[in-house]
């Protein structure tokens, strides 16, 4: 096998999973982002990662935007939102800053393969989004020749960049407005 035809199979699985995305749920996330005073957002390793990048369109939007557990992130509360990136639903660190965050009269929002697991669960939307992974135990949502949650985590970073095209129409904000908020310290 050719290495160029494993970048054709995942494209296609990619565009097969993107077929099964639920729009109503992309346009709710959009809503409660809306609606939020700030937004925080997290999650753990690669997916982790795709919610940095996440925040960081969010912010380039002119949103007031954090992400959980950085030293500069200050403290949740009401009216505030929280999304969680989290395939498995049960990474314990996210977990217990759902339930906090719920405490703490904020809402909870998740882009989870299992909106029946724990943050789930806390969440008052789920974005759902075929994929697999070895750490919950719960069955796979999709087929993929990928490893681990590969699948899902790709998923996150093209339907986070979505919601943000999304965001900018619903907003009036044009990428130059956008640009004019990126780094400049680099």
């Amino acid at each position: 096998m050719k290495e160029v035809q494993y970048l054709l199979d995942v494209l296609e699985e990619l565009k097969e999973n993107a077929e099964q995305v639920d729009e109503r749920e992309v346009e709710e996330m959009a809503a409660a982002i809306l609606r939020a005073k700030r937004v925080y957002v997290a999650g753990a390793g690669r997916s982790g990662f795709a919610a940095r990048a996440f925040a960081n369109r969010l912010m380039h939007l002119g949103l007031t935007v954090f992400f959980a557990g950085e030293p500069t992130t200050p403290a949740i509360g009401e009216g505030d939102l929280l999304i969680i990136g989290s395939g498995s639903g049960e990474t314990e660190s996210l977990v217990v800053m759902a339930q906090k965050a719920r405490r703490l009269g904020a809402d909870v929002a998740t882009v989870t393969i299992h909106p029946e697991a724990s943050i789930g669960k806390l969440s008052a939307s789920c974005l759902v989004l075929p994929g697999a992974t070895p750490k919950s135990g719960l069955a796979d949502t999709c087929k993929t020749i990928q490893i681990m949650g590969n699948a899902f985590e790709q998923m996150t970073w093209i339907v986070y960049d979505v919601i943000i095209m999304y965001l900018m129409k619903k907003l009036g904000i044009s990428e130059e407005e956008m640009f004019a908020r990126h780094a400049n310290l680099e």
